[in-house]
C-alpha cells in the first residue's frame, strides 16, 4: 500500500491506495481541517488507526522542501520527513512541494476532469506550466525532456500593477502589509483584500447585504464575496473578481513567458473550479495574452482548468509508487 498527502493551508487531503498491475486502486480517503491539528503527524496517527503495511507515502505540502525538510507558510507547521518516517513506521516517506504533486498528477487526469479556456495549438515537445491560486499563489514548470515538475515559489513574486486601479490598490497593501507579493493579490486572501481596498477607496457600491453577512461570516469570507461577484448583487465585489481575474491572467502570462509554456498552461488550486465562469468571461485570457510583440506567442498557448482538486493527491500517490519502485 502507498499514503499520498495533498498538505494545505486550509485542509489536508489524505488517501490510502493499492498498486496493483492495472495501477493504483483507492482504497479510502479522508480530508481534515488543518488549523485543528497541531501537525501533519496527530493527522496521519487518526488516519492510519489500525492500518499497517503501507511501505511508501509522499504528501505535497506548501512551501519549499529542503532536505526532506519544510516549514508551511499559510500553516505554523514544521514538516520533517525523517521524522514522520520514524513515527508512522514508513520506510519510504518523501515530501514534496504541493505544486510538484500537483504538476506531477495531471497525466493522471480523465479528459473530463479539465475545462478548456482557450485551445491554442497542441505542443507535445512544449514545456508545460501551472498556476495555482487558493489559500495561497503557487507555481510550477514541467520540462518535456524530463517530465519531472521544478518545485517554486514564484507565488511570492514581487506584484506588478499594470495601470493606475492596480497602483493604487498596490499602494494600499503595501500600506498594509509591507512588501506586496503576488500572492497577497492573487489568492482567497487577496480577494478579500482587494474587495476591502475598493470599500476604501471606491467611493460606494458596496451591497449592505454583503456587508452585513461579512460581519456575521465564522468561517472563510471569500465565497460571500465571489458569489455576490458573480451575480452581480454587489458592484464593489463584481469589480474586485475583474481586478482578481485580470491580475491572475496576467501572472499566469508571465509564468508562462518564463518557461516558454508552449506545451500547455494549467491553472489549479481550489479557486478556479469554483471561479470557471469568472475566468472564462474574457477578462482573465486579456490579461494573459496582453504581452506586447508576443501576444501571437501566447495566443498558441492552451490553457486549461483543473477540475479535479484531487489531483495534488494523485500526484502524491504517483510519486509514492516511484519511490516503492527504487527510481
Amino acid at each position: 500500500m502507498i499514503l499520498a498527502g495533498d498538505v494545505g493551508g486550509t485542509k489536508t487531503n489524505l488517501a490510502l491506495f493499492e498498486l496493483g498491475g492495472d495501477g493504483p486502486r483507492l482504497l479510502r480517503s479522508r480530508s481534515f481541517a488543518s488549523a485543528d491539528h497541531p501537525g501533519l503527524a496527530p493527522i496521519l496517527t487518526e488516519f492510519l488507526s489500525g492500518e499497517s503495511g503501507v511501505q511508501a507515502a509522499t504528501f505535497g505540502v506548501p512551501g519549499p522542501v529542503l532536505g526532506n525538510r519544510a516549514e508551511t507558510p499559510n500553516l505554523a507547521w514544521v514538516l520533517d520527513g525523517a521524522e514522520l518516517a520514524r513515527e508512522t513506521a514508513i520506510p519510504r516517506l518523501a515530501l514534496v512541494n504541493d505544486l510538484f504533486a500537483t504538476a506531477y498528477g495531471i497525466p493522471w487526469l480523465g479528459a473530463d476532469e479539465v475545462a478548456v479556456l482557450q485551445p491554442g495549438e497542441e505542443n507535445p515537445a512544449g514545456a508545460v506550466a501551472l498556476i495555482a491560486a487558493g489559500t495561497g499563489l503557487g507555481m510550477s514548470l514541467v520540462p518535456r525532456e524530463s517530465g519531472l515538475p521544478l518545485p517554486s515559489e514564484g507565488g511570492h513574486m514581487d506584484f506588478p500593477p499594470r495601470g493606475e486601479e492596480e497602483v493604487e490598490l498596490w499602494r494600499q497593501l503595501r500600506a498594509r502589509f509591507g512588501r506586496v507579493s503576488l500572492e497577497r493579490v492573487v489568492s482567497g486572501p487577496g480577494l478579500l483584500s482587494i474587495y476591502e481596498v475598493l470599500c476604501a477607496t471606491a467611493g460606494g457600491g458596496e451591497s449592505p447585504e454583503v456587508r452585513a453577512a461579512l460581519a456575521q461570516a465564522e468561517a472563510d469570507p471569500v465565497p460571500i464575496i465571489a458569489e455576490a461577484g458573480l451575480t452581480g448583487r454587489c458592484p464593489v465585489c463584481a469589480r474586485a473578481l475583474d481586478l482578481w481575474a485580470a491580475a491572475y491572467g496576467a501572472a499566469a502570462g508571465n509564468l508562462a513567458l518564463v518557461g516558454l509554456a508552449t506545451g500547455d498552461l494549467y491553472l489549479g488550486g481550489g479557486m478556479a473550479p469554483k471561479l470557471l465562469g469568472k475566468l472564462g468571461d474574457g477578462t482573465f485570457l486579456a490579461a494573459f495574452l496582453d504581452k506586447g510583440r508576443f501576444r501571437p506567442l501566447m495566443a498558441r498557448i492552451p490553457v486549461r482548468v483543473i477540475l479535479n482538486e484531487g489531483t495534488a493527491v494523485l500526484g502524491a500517490a504517483r510519486w509514492a509508487a516511484r519511490l516503492l519502485a527504487g527510481a
